[in-house]
């Protein structure tokens, strides 16, 4: 169920929206301006794009079997810290992501879809407290 929820909201945000790159970078500098310093060479929103690409990948891999998500999402918490990225705003990505898509969708936004991504939301939480804990 929430899988389906997931993938019917991407389809309605790239329906709606095409490539959503640039709202949820928006959200995510309005709500941490200063990760946009991090994405200063980035003069084409390419990495942004590829960076989201990998980030909505890995949310499909995670609510589906879980080949590699949990690990990956761990991994790249740690990754990220060595880029810059306070290790408390990794997981702001996702609130900037579903922000922008549930504006992106306004009235279209059903309470399926938010579930779904609180439980993404909620998932990658504990995955990020899991990967931060004490050995």
């Amino acid at each position: 169920m929430r899988a389906q929820a997931i993938e019917a909201s991407l389809e309605a945000v790239a329906l709606r929206a095409g490539d959503p790159t640039h709202q949820v970078y928006d959200r995510l500098f309005e709500l941490a301006p200063a990760l946009r310093e991090l994405f200063v060479r980035d003069t084409d929103a390419s990495v942004r794009g590829q960076m989201l690409q990998q980030v909505l990948e890995t949310v499909l891999d995670l609510v589906g079997d879980d080949h590699y998500a949990g690990v990956l999402i761990g991994t790249e918490w740690v990754n990220h810290q060595n880029l810059g990225v306070p290790a408390a705003q990794f997981a702001l990505f996702f609130t900037a992501m579903i922000d922008a898509f549930r504006t992106i969708l306004g009235n279209d936004w059903t309470p399926a879809f938010e579930a779904a991504w609180q439980s993404v939301s909620d998932q990658v939480d504990t995955l990020i407290a899991r990967r931060a804990a004490p050995a």
